[in-house]
C-alpha cells in the first residue's frame, strides 16, 4: 500500500516486427497484380535521389543472386548517388525519420520542371525499409559518399532482432562498420561469399550506395525468376519518364529530342547457377504500356489543372484510332479489354466499354513515377455524354491518359495510391485549362475536348471499308460546285462487323422523317480507287415503299440504323402498301353484262355498272387512309369507253362517279354503240382534287373490258373499184361491197347467184366468191372493138334477194393480147446482094382477129445460114404494125451465091407462131483486099500484115506498090474517086496520079535505132475500111565518135579518188552505139588533164555494154575549180568536165586574227576586241565547206568565258563564228584551246594565249576597317566603320556613291554570306572634312540594348541586282553597367497575418532579385556581396513594424552571380497594425561598386485576423490585376502620344526640306509649273540616252523593253555626240529637281499618316478605351481605400519596370522601334502595340473585356 502516489519511469519502444513486418502489411496485392514489383520501386526510389545531383551517368543495377555456388540467394540495389556518411545512414535506419524532420532538414523544394521529374522521390523515410524486409529477412547497407575515403557498412536483420530480445539488449542499436573500399575481410560467412565479388566491383568508385537484402523469401525469389519479363516491363512502366524523358519513349519519332534524362541507366541483372545471365536495361524495353499508350497514339491532347493554390496537375489525353478492321488501343494483361469467351454467368449482363474495355482513362504519376493503385475513371468534361455528342460514343473508349502531379498532393508511404487526388480533382474549384503548342488556354475546355476528339475521329478512325468499287462520279444534287466532284461510289461497304450492299433493306436514324428504303449507292469522297478504309461517307437509298416515294435520298452513313432488322423493315413496307386501293370489284345489277372478249352486234346496249374499291385487306373503301400519306384524299372511280381505231384510240364514253348513298359507285346503261372495231371500257380509281390516277408514283386501281362490236345483215350493195383495162377475152373481176342498215360492210349469204348482161358482148364468169370480200370472178367479154384503142360497152349486174338489187357501170373493151403475127410480102423466097439490107411489114393480131398493141411489143428477125449476121428488131407497141428492117447483111469471103433463112417472131410473146422466109444473098462488087509488095529490081517481095524490116539508121526505102481485090478475088482498077480514099501515116503528100498507078510513097528510116517507124495504109468508103501495117527497125552504122558518161557526182575532193565511174562507148554519126566492136579496143582508149594523176588510172571492158570503164581519176595538188578531162580513141575524142573542191578538213584556222605566237591582251570581264571566227581547211590550206562540224573551246576550270553566240557548229562555208567572247579569269597568262573532230579524227587547232588584266574599275570586294579591340556595351555608340570599295587590281574605288554602302545587322550569327530577312540597315553618315578619298563612313551607330550575339554586315549594290557584301563581323554586346535591382517577374502584392500558418505568414518565397543595366539587361556577374531585407512603414511616425521569422527585423541574404534567393517569412504572434500597408526594402551592399544600387521595394498588406486577410489577399490580386491593365493602357497612351510627336516632327522637317528645295530651284531661274504638261515630239526610237534608255515619242524613256544592251557589248555598232557644255549644268538641275520631287512626296506621304492616325485617335474604339481607363482607375481607387493603402504609382512603376524587363530581340534603336511597331496599330480587334514582344504579347491578352473578366475572341 503506498501512502502517497508514486511514478514509475517505463520504456514503450515499439517490437521489432514493427520494421521487420511492415512491409508484409503495406504491400498488398490490388487488381491481380505482384506486389514485389513496387517493393523494388521503393529501392530505386532512393537510388534516383542520390543520383540527382550526378552530372554523368546516373547507374543503378538490381542485380539477383541467386547462384547457389556463391552462396545464399540475394538481391542487390546499387547505385552511383553520393552516397551516405555515418550520420546520414544513422538516419536511414531510423524508422518513418522522413527528410523534412532528419537533423540535415535543410530541405530545398526543387524547380518546378515538367511532368514534375524532379528526382525527389525519397521522401518519408519508410519506404526502404519496408521494401527491403517484404522481399527478405535481412539488409546490409554499403555506402561511400564522395568527400570520404571510407565505405560505411550497416547491418539490420531479423536474426539481430531476436537475437538482442533473447539477451535483453537494446533492439535499436548497433554499430556501422568504417572500412577501406575493396576490404570484405570481415565476410567470413559461406551464406554471403558473392559479397567478395560486389565488395571488389567497389574499386574506383566515388561514391556509391549498395543495398543488399538476404534471406530472400521463396516464393518472391521463384517468382523473379519466372516471370522476369513481366515485372521488369512493370518497372520500365513506373519510371517510364524518368527513363525516356517528358515525352516519352516516341519510338516512330524521326528525330528524339536531346533529353536531360537520357543518363539514367537502370539495369536488371539475374544470376543463376549454369545458366547464362539475364541482363537487360529498362531503357531497352519497348512493350510497357506507357511505351504501347505513346506509340498508337495518333494525337493528344494536354491539359492543365490548378489545385488549392500550388497543387499543380498536367494531364495528357491520347486517341487511338479504329483502323481498318481493330481498334489500335493497347492490351493490359492487368486489364483485359475483352471478355472471357468461355464466361457462363448469365446472370449479370456486363456492358461492353469498346477499346479500353473495363479501364480508367488516366493512370497517375507522383513526381514523375507511377502510383500504381490509384488510376482515374474519367473527369466530367471528358466522359461519354449522355446525349449524343459531336463525336460518336464509341470515340470516348479509344482515349487513355496520364496525369503528372507535383508534390503538393499527399501520396501513401509506400507509394501505391495517392490519398485524395481524385477528390481535390474533381472539386468545382479545380480549375482545367488546356496546353496548345506549350501555351495556356483559358477556354471551355469540355467544348475543346469535344472539338479535338471530333477531329480526332474524322482524320484518324479507319471505320469503313467501302468495296466493290464502281467509278467516278459528279454528284449535281449538291450546291456546292467545289463538293460536287470527286465522289467514288461503290456497291458494298463492311461497317461494325456488317456488311451493307446494294439493294438491302435499311431504316435511318435521326432524320426527320425516319427513312425507310433500299440501298442504290455508296459515295465516298475523292478520287479512290479499288477497296478503301476510311471513318465515313453517305448512302443513297431509295425509299420505299416504292408506290408511296419514288425518289432517293442521300443521307450519312452514320445515320443507317445498325440495330433493325430487315423483317422489321419488310414488315413495315408491308403494313404501308396493304393499306392503299388494290383493286375493283364490278357488278351488273340490271343485267346486259359485258363478258371479258365478248363480240357484239351493232347497236346492242350494255347494262348499268356497280363499283367498290377494295384494299388488299378486302376491305371497301371511299378515301385515301390516314394522315401520313397525305391526307384523307376522297377517291372517284371514271369509266371511259375507248374505240381502237387504225387512226388511233379514241374516247367515246367518259363519266366519273362519286361515292353515292344507295350504292358505292353506279354508272347507267350504254345503248349507243354502233361503230365498228375493237372497244375498251375502263374503270379507273382517280382522286378527288387532281383526277390523277397514281398517287406517289403508283397506278391507282383500275379494270378493262375489251369487247368488240361487228356488222349486221347485208340490205344493199355498190361495184367497187375495177381494176382496168379490159380486154378482149381476158379475164377480169367484179368487186361487191354489201352494206347492213347503219351502213357497214357485211358478208353476202351463199344461195344468191349474179345476173351479168352487156350489149354487143359475149359475157360469162367463173364463181361468186363469198365472205369478207364478195367478188364475181373470172368475168370474160368477147366481140369486135374495130380498133386498137377499143370500145366502150354498158354492163348491168343484179343481186337477186336484196332490197337494192341492181346496178349498172360503163367499161371500155380493149383488143386482146396478141395471138397471131402477119408478114408481107407474102413470096416465099426473097433475092438481096450481099452487103444491102431487106424491109418486112408486120401487123400483130389478137384472137379475134383485132389489131392489138401493148407495151414492150417487140418483132425481131433472125438471119440463119451464115456468121455475124445482123438482127432486125421493130417496136409495135403503140399501133401493132411497123416496117421490120435493119443493118446491111454482109457475108465474109462469100465467092458464089448463097441461100439464108429470116425467123420473124415476138420474143415475149411465146404464144405468137414465128413466121420463115428463104432469102437469096448474091456476091457483092465492092472492094474487099489490100496488097503491099516492095520491088527489088524485077522481083516483087510481098510485105504481110504487122511484118518487121530492118533497115539501115538515115536510110530511104523506095519501090513500094499496093494493089486492090473484091470478094470474088478480081483485081479491081484504081480509080481517081478511090484514089482519094487510100492515106499514109508517114507522109503528109501524097502524089494521086501515082496511087492510080499502084505505086506508094518512099519512106525514110530514122536516125536512132530507138525509134522504130510504124507504118500504115488505110482504104475507107461508105462499106468497107481496110487496112495494112509494117514496122522498119533501124540498124546502127560504121563507127564515127566517142561519147563520155559519168555516173554519179562530178565534184570530188583534191587528194581523193572520184567516186564515179566513167563509161565510154562508140556511136555511129548518128550517136548510135556501135555493136560490132571488141575488147581489143580497150589498148586504144586515152586520158589526160591539167594535173590528172594517172598513177591509179585503171580502164576496163564492160562486155554487158560493150563499154569502156574508166577509174581512178584523181588530181595532184594544184588550182581548184573546174577541171576538163579529155578521152581519145583512134580519131575520135570527147571532153568531160569534173569540179575540183578541197580536201577533207584536216585543221582549224582562225580568220583574220593578229599574230597567235603573241597573247593577246584583255581586261578581266571585257570582251576580245574581235569576234572569234574559224575556219575549216583541209591539208593543203584550202577552205573547207563542211558544215555541222562541232567546235568546242577547251580551258583550265579558273578560266570562264561567256560568248554572244552559242552555237558551235560550222556553216555551208565551213564557218564558225563564236561572236566576240567575254573572259573572266585570275590576272597572268591562260591558254584556250580550240578543238574540232571530222569523222572521229581530231583536226589541227590553233591555242589562243591569253594574258588577263585586273579591271580596275570593277568592284570585287569591302574591306572594312574598325577599332577591332572596343566593346560593345547594350545601348551604347559602336566605332567608326570605315568602308572602301576594291577593284580586282586591290587598288579603292574612288568615284563611289555613299548612299549605295549599307550597314546592315541582326541578332544571332549568320550562316553562310546570306542576310536574314529582320535586319536592321543603317546608311551612310554625313560627310566630313577629314574624310579621306574613297572610305564611306559610319559614325554614331548605335549598339542594340539587348545582350547577345549580333552579326554586322556592310553591302554595295552594283546595280538594281548584284550586291556585293563585306565579311560577316560578330559582335558580342555586353550588358552596361549596373543601374538598378529588380526581380524576374514583379510579385503579387503580399497579404499576410502573424497566426500560426507558415503559409499565411509568407511575404515572399523563391524571389530572385538581380542587377540590371538601365535596358534591363542582368549584369553584375562578377559582384558579390549581400542584399538586406528590411520592412518599413510609410508613415515615419509608425513605431509597431512587423518582424521576420526569429524576431529579427533585417534579413541578409548572400548575393553571388549577379543575383540573390529571398525567402522570407513573418515572425508568428509578430507586432504589426491591423490592415496596414508596409514596404519590405530589399537594399544591395555591394562593395565592388562605386555607385550604389536603388532599394527595391514591395508594398504588402498586414492583418491580425486571418479570415480577414484571405478576404484582402483576394481584394490584393483584384487590385494587382487592375495595376498591371492600368499600366499597360497607360503606357499604350504613352506611346501613342509620343507616336504623334514624332509624326508632327516629320511633317515639318518634311515642309522645311521642300521649302529649301523649291528657294535653291527658284536661285537657279527654274519655275515649277502649277500643272503638269506633256510635250509631244516625233517618234525615234534610235535616240538613246547614255545609259542606254530608248527615248519614245511621248518624251518617256526607261523600261526593261526600252533599254539597250550596254555599252561594253555594243563597242564599235553606236556613236554619239560629245558632251555638251551645259551638260554639268543640266545634271545639277535634274538632280535637284529630283530631290524637289522626293521632297514633296515624302511630305504628302506624312502628312496622310498623320491626318490618318490623328483620326483613328477619335474612332469609337478609342473613347471605349479611354472610358475603361477611367473606369479600372476609379475601381483601383476603390480598392485600395477597401485595403487601406495609399493610392499611388508606384505599382504601375512597377509593373512597367517587369514589362521592360524582356527587351525586345530586335536591334532597333529605341526611336525606330517605336516607329514601326506603332505603324502597325489600330485594327478593330488588334488595337495594341508596344516596344517590345513580351509587352506586346500582355497587350494583346490584357484586351478591355478580359480586364473585365470575360474573354473576347481575337483574330489569330
Amino acid at each position: 500500500m503506498l501512502l502517497t502516489a508514486t511514478k514509475e519511469r517505463i520504456d514503450f519502444l515499439p517490437h521489432y516486427d514493427t520494421l521487420v513486418k511492415s512491409g508484409m502489411y503495406e504491400y498488398y496485392a490490388s487488381e491481380g497484380q505482384n506486389p514485389l514489383p513496387f517493393a523494388l520501386a521503393e529501392l530505386i526510389d532512393n537510388s534516383l535521389s542520390a543520383t540527382s545531383r550526378n552530372a554523368g551517368i546516373r547507374s543503378i543495377q538490381i542485380k539477383l543472386l541467386f547462384d547457389d555456388s556463391n552462396g545464399k540467394p540475394a538481391v542487390a540495389v546499387i547505385d552511383n548517388g553520393r552516397g551516405m556518411t555515418s550520420k546520414e545512414l544513422n538516419n536511414w535506419a531510423v524508422y518513418r525519420l522522413s527528410k523534412f524532420t532528419s537533423d540535415h532538414s535543410g530541405y530545398v523544394r526543387p524547380l518546378p520542371v515538367p511532368r514534375s521529374l524532379n528526382s525527389d522521390i525519397s521522401y518519408f523515410g519508410v519506404g526502404g525499409k519496408q521494401a527491403v524486409f517484404f522481399v527478405g529477412q535481412s539488409a546490409r547497407m554499403i555506402s561511400k559518399p564522395a568527400d570520404s575515403q571510407d565505405v560505411h557498412e550497416l547491418v539490420l536483420s531479423k536474426e539481430d532482432f531476436e537475437k538482442k530480445e533473447k539477451n535483453k539488449e537494446a533492439i535499436y542499436s548497433g554499430y556501422i562498420r568504417n572500412r577501406k573500399p575493396t576490404d570484405s575481410t570481415h565476410i567470413t560467412s559461406d551464406d554471403e561469399r558473392f559479397l567478395h565479388n560486389l565488395i571488389l566491383e567497389e574499386r574506383d568508385k566515388e561514391s556509391f550506395t549498395a543495398v543488399v537484402i538476404t534471406g530472400v523469401q521463396l516464393d518472391h525469389m521463384q517468382y523473379l525468376k519466372n516471370y522476369f519479363h513481366l515485372w521488369t516491363r512493370q518497372l520500365a512502366h513506373i519510371y517510364h519518364y524518368y527513363i525516356h524523358g517528358p515525352k516519352g519513349n516516341e519510338t516512330n519519332a524521326v528525330t528524339k529530342d536531346i533529353s536531360p534524362f537520357n543518363n539514367i541507366d537502370i539495369e536488371i541483372s539475374l544470376f543463376e547457377k549454369g545458366k547464362v545471365p539475364k541482363i537487360v536495361n529498362l531503357r531497352e524495353i519497348k512493350d510497357d504500356m506507357q511505351t504501347l499508350y505513346i506509340n498508337t497514339t495518333a494525337d493528344s491532347f494536354e491539359f492543365k489543372a490548378l489545385v488549392e493554390g500550388e497543387g499543380i496537375v498536367e494531364g495528357i489525353i491520347r486517341y487511338h484510332p479504329f483502323l481498318y478492321d481493330k481498334e489500335t488501343y493497347p492490351d493490359d494483361p492487368c486489364y483485359p479489354s475483352k471478355l472471357n469467351d468461355d464466361d457462363e454467368d448469365y446472370d449479370c449482363f456486363i456492358v461492353e466499354k469498346g477499346a479500353r474495355g473495363k479501364r480508367p482513362i488516366f493512370e497517375c504519376f507522383w513526381n514523375g513515377r507511377l502510383i500504381p493503385y490509384t488510376t482515374v475513371e474519367d473527369f466530367d468534361w471528358c466522359a461519354p455524354p449522355k446525349k449524343r455528342g459531336l463525336a460518336p460514343i464509341e470515340c470516348y473508349n479509344r482515349i487513355s491518359g496520364a496525369l503528372f502531379t507535383n508534390d503538393k498532393f499527399q501520396v501513401s508511404t509506400n507509394k501505391l495510391t495517392f490519398m485524395d487526388l481524385e477528390l481535390k480533382l474533381k472539386d468545382k474549384n479545380t480549375l482545367f485549362t488546356r496546353i496548345f503548342n506549350g501555351q495556356e488556354q483559358r477556354m471551355k475546355i469540355d467544348r475543346e475536348f469535344a472539338l479535338w476528339l471530333k477531329d480526332c475521329h474524322e482524320k484518324y478512325d479507319k471505320q469503313i471499308k467501302f468495296t466493290v468499287f464502281k467509278g467516278v462520279t459528279t454528284r449535281t444534287d449538291l450546291p456546292s460546285k467545289r463538293m460536287q466532284s470527286p465522289w467514288t461510289v461503290y456497291s458494298a461497304i463492311e461497317w461494325d462487323g456488317k456488311t451493307y450492299k446494294t439493294g438491302q433493306l435499311v431504316k435511318t436514324t435521326k432524320t426527320l422523317p425516319i427513312f425507310y428504303g433500299s440501298i442504290e449507292n455508296f459515295f465516298l469522297y475523292g478520287d479512290h480507287d479499288g477497296d478503301i478504309f476510311a471513318t465515313g461517307g453517305e448512302v443513297q437509298i431509295a425509299l420505299e415503299p416504292k408506290a408511296l416515294y419514288a425518289e432517293t435520298k442521300t443521307i450519312p452513313i452514320s445515320k443507317l440504323d445498325r440495330t433493325v432488322s430487315d423483317k422489321a423493315v419488310k414488315k413495315y413496307i408491308e403494313d404501308e402498301m396493304a393499306r392503299l386501293p388494290d383493286k375493283l370489284s364490278v357488278t351488273w345489277p340490271e343485267g346486259d353484262e359485258l363478258l371479258p372478249n365478248e363480240t357484239r352486234f351493232a347497236g346492242t346496249p350494255i347494262g348499268a355498272l356497280r363499283i367498290e374499291i377494295l384494299n388488299k385487306k378486302g376491305e371497301a373503301m371511299q378515301k385515301l387512309p390516314g394522315t401520313s400519306h397525305g391526307g384523307s384524299k376522297k377517291l372517284l372511280v371514271e369509266l371511259k369507253v375507248i374505240l381502237h381505231s387504225p387512226t388511233g384510240n379514241k374516247e367515246i364514253i367518259s363519266h366519273i362517279s362519286q361515292h353515292g348513298g344507295k350504292w358505292p359507285y353506279w354508272f347507267k346503261k350504254m345503248e349507243n354503240l354502233q361503230k365498228l372495231g375493237n372497244y375498251t371500257l375502263k374503270l379507273q380509281v382517280v382522286l378527288n382534287e387532281s383526277s390523277a390516277d397514281t398517287y406517289a408514283g403508283r397506278t391507282l386501281p383500275s379494270k378493262t373490258f375489251k369487247f368488240t362490236i361487228i356488222e349486221g345483215k347485208p340490205e344493199k350493195f355498190s361495184v367497187g373499184l375495177l381494176e382496168l383495162p379490159f380486154q378482149v377475152g381476158v379475164p377480169f373481176n367484179i368487186p361487191l361491197e354489201l352494206q347492213d342498215e347503219f351502213g357497214h360492210t357485211t358478208q353476202l349469204r351463199d344461195d344468191i347467184k349474179p345476173i351479168l348482161e352487156a350489149s354487143g358482148l359475149t359475157l360469162q364468169y367463173e364463181k361468186l366468191s363469198a365472205g369478207t370480200n364478195c367478188v364475181i370472178k373470172g368475168v370474160t367479154a368477147r366481140g369486135c372493138v374495130n380498133s386498137y384503142q377499143g370500145k366502150n360497152f354498158n354492163l348491168k349486174v343484179t343481186l337477186p334477194g336484196l332490197k337494192e338489187d341492181t346496178q349498172i357501170f360503163k367499161i371500155r373493151l380493149q383488143p386482146g393480147p396478141p395471138r397471131q403475127l402477119k408478114v408481107k410480102p407474102d413470096s416465099e423466097i426473097l433475092k438481096i446482094e450481099n452487103g444491102t439490107a431487106f424491109p418486112f411489114q408486120v401487123e400483130v393480131l389478137d384472137e379475134s382477129g383485132n389489131i392489138t398493141a401493148q407495151p414492150k411489143l417487140i418483132v425481131h428477125c433472125k438471119f440463119l445460114g451464115a456468121a455475124n449476121l445482123p438482127v432486125y428488131s421493130v417496136d409495135c407497141s403503140n399501133a401493132g404494125t411497123n416496117i421490120l428492117t435493119g443493118p446491111v447483111i454482109h457475108v465474109q469471103n462469100i465467092k458464089k451465091d448463097q441461100m439464108l433463112k429470116a425467123k420473124i417472131e415476138i420474143p415475149s410473146c411465146k404464144d405468137v407462131p414465128p413466121v420463115e422466109k428463104i432469102i437469096k444473098l448474091l456476091p457483092s462488087s465492092r472492094v474487099a483486099r489490100l496488097q503491099i509488095l516492095s520491088m527489088d529490081g524485077q522481083k516483087a517481095i510481098q510485105i504481110k500484115h504487122q511484118d518487121e524490116i530492118n533497115w539501115i539508121a538515115g536510110d530511104i526505102m523506095r519501090n513500094l506498090i499496093f494493089q486492090m481485090y473484091d470478094e470474088g478475088e478480081r483485081e479491081i482498077h484504081i480509080t481517081s474517086s478511090m484514089a482519094e480514099k487510100i492515106k499514109v501515116n508517114w507522109t503528109p503528100r501524097i502524089n494521086k496520079e501515082m496511087l492510080m498507078q499502084g505505086i506508094l510513097p518512099d519512106v525514110k528510116v530514122p536516125t536512132s535505132v530507138k525509134d522504130v517507124r510504124y507504118c500504115l495504109i488505110t482504104y475507107l468508103d461508105d462499106h468497107v475500111s481496110l487496112e495494112s501495117a509494117f514496122t522498119v527497125r533501124p540498124l546502127p552504122d560504121e563507127p564515127r565518135h566517142i561519147k563520155c558518161k559519168l555516173k554519179g557526182s562530178n565534184t570530188l575532193q583534191l587528194g581523193e579518188e572520184l567516186q564515179g565511174d566513167i563509161d565510154v562507148m562508140i556511136t555511129d554519126q548518128y550517136g548510135n552505139q556501135v555493136q560490132t566492136v571488141t575488147s581489143a579496143c580497150v589498148s586504144s582508149l586515152g586520158v589526160s588533164g591539167p594535173g590528172l594523176d594517172k598513177s591509179n588510172l585503171q580502164i576496163t571492158w564492160q562486155e554487158s555494154t560493150l563499154t569502156m570503164r574508166v577509174k581512178g581519176i584523181r588530181f595532184k595538188p594544184c588550182l581548184l575549180g573546174s577541171k576538163e578531162l579529155c578521152f581519145a580513141w583512134r580519131e575520135f575524142s570527147d571532153f568531160l568536165r569534173v569540179n575540183l573542191i578541197a580536201g577533207s578538213p584536216a585543221k582549224l584556222q582562225i580568220v583574220d586574227w593578229p599574230e597567235l605566237e603573241k597573247p593577246v591582251a584583255v581586261i578581266n570581264g571585257r570582251e576580245l576586241q574581235k569576234p572569234l571566227v574559224l575556219q575549216l581547211c583541209d591539208q593543203w590550206g584550202n577552205p573547207s565547206s563542211e558544215p555541222n562540224v562541232k567546235i568546242s573551246l577547251s580551258k583550265s576550270s579558273n578560266l570562264k568565258i561567256f560568248s554572244s553566240n552559242q552555237q558551235h557548229k560550222t556553216d555551208e562555208n565551213g564557218r564558225a563564228n563564236l561572236g566576240v567572247i567575254s573572259i573572266h579569269a585570275p590576272r597572268g597568262e591562260h591558254i584556250l584551246q580550240v578543238k574540232a573532230a571530222y569523222n572521229k579524227i581530231t583536226l589541227d587547232c590553233p591555242i589562243i594565249t591569253l594574258n588577263v588584266l585586273p579591271d580596275p574599275e570593277k568592284p570585287v570586294r569591302l574591306n572594312v576597317k574598325y577599332d577591332k579591340n572596343a566593346s560593345f556595351p547594350a545601348g551604347g555608340t559602336f566605332p567608326d566603320f570605315m568602308v572602301s570599295v576594291l577593284s580586282e587590281d586591290d587598288n579603292i574605288i574612288k568615284n563611289i556613291n555613299p548612299a549605295r554602302i549599307s550597314m546592315n545587322m541582326w541578332e544571332g550569327q549568320g550562316s553562310g554570306t546570306r542576310i536574314p530577312i529582320d535586319v536592321t540597315t543603317f546608311s551612310c553618315s554625313k560627310v566630313k572634312d577629314d574624310k579621306e578619298e574613297g572610305f564611306s563612313y559610319f559614325r554614331d551607330k548605335v549598339i542594340p540594348e539587348r545582350v547577345g550575339t549580333y552579326s554586322i554586315q556592310f553591302t554595295f549594290a552594283m546595280d538594281k541586282t548584284n550586291v556585293l557584301s563585306s565579311d560577316q563581323i560578330i559582335v558580342e554586346v555586353v550588358p552596361n553597367d549596373p543601374v538598378r535591382l529588380l526581380p524576374d517577374s514583379l510579385p503579387a502584392t503580399p497579404a499576410v497575418s502573424n497566426v500560426r500558418t507558415v503559409t499565411s505568414r509568407t511575404l515572399v518565397k523563391d524571389l530572385h532579385l538581380h542587377v540590371m543595366d538601365e535596358y534591363n539587361n542582368r549584369t553584375g556577374f562578377d559582384l558579390v556581396g549581400r542584399i538586406i531585407a528590411k520592412i518599413k512603414s510609410p508613415s515615419e511616425d509608425d513605431t509597431e513594424i512587423p518582424q521576420f521569422q526569429g524576431k529579427v527585423s533585417a534579413v541578409e541574404f548572400p548575393f553571388d552571380r549577379g543575383s540573390a534567393e529571398i525567402n522570407l517569412v513573418l515572425a508568428e504572434n509578430s507586432p504589426g497594425r491591423d490592415s496596414t500597408e508596409y514596404i519590405l526594402v530589399f537594399e544591395p551592399d555591394l562593395p565592388a561598386l562605386r555607385k550604389p544600387l536603388e532599394p527595391y521595394r514591395l508594398s504588402f498588406m498586414f492583418y491580425n485576423d486571418y479570415k480577414k486577410q484571405q478576404q484582402m489577399a483576394t481584394l490584393t490580386r483584384e487590385r494587382d490585376q487592375l495595376s498591371q491593365s492600368i499600366g499597360v493602357y497607360r503606357n499604350w497612351f504613352d506611346t501613342t502620344n509620343q507616336l504623334v510627336a514624332e509624326m508632327r516632327c516629320q511633317v515639318k522637317e518634311a515642309e522645311t526640306r521642300e521649302t529649301h528645295l523649291k528657294n535653291e530651284l527658284r536661285k537657279q531661274q527654274i519655275e515649277l509649273p502649277q500643272t503638269n504638261t506633256v510635250v509631244k515630239i516625233t517618234h525615234c526610237p534610235t535616240l538613246l540616252t547614255r545609259e542606254g534608255d530608248r527615248i519614245r515619242s511621248n518624251g518617256k524613256f526607261g523600261g526593261l523593253q526600252n533599254k539597250a544592251p550596254p555599252m561594253d557589248k555594243l563597242r564599235g555598232m553606236v556613236f554619239g555626240a560629245p558632251m555638251p557644255k551645259l551638260y554639268s549644268t543640266f545634271s545639277g538641275q535634274i538632280d535637284l529637281l529630283q530631290q524637289y520631287r522626293a521632297a514633296v512626296v515624302k511630305l504628302d506621304s506624312v502628312n496622310k499618316d498623320l491626318d490618318l492616325h490623328l483620326r483613328s485617335l477619335n474612332t469609337p474604339e478609342m473613347q471605349k478605351k479611354k472610358q475603361e481607363l477611367a473606369e479600372q482607375e476609379k475601381n483601383l481607387m476603390l480598392i485600395e481605400q477597401k485595403l487601406g493603402m495609399t493610392p499611388s504609382d508606384k505599382v504601375t512603376e512597377s509593373l512597367l519596370q517587369s514589362i521592360m524587363l524582356d527587351a525586345s530581340d530586335t536591334p532597333i534603336p529605341p526611336k525606330r522601334m517605336r516607329r514601326e511597331t506603332v505603324k502597325k496599330l489600330y485594327s478593330s480587334e488588334e488595337w495594341i502595340s508596344s516596344p517590345t514582344k513580351k509587352q506586346q504579347q500582355q497587350l494583346l491578352q490584357l484586351s478591355s473585356s478580359e480586364l473585365n473578366g470575360t474573354p473576347r475572341k481575337r483574330k489569330a
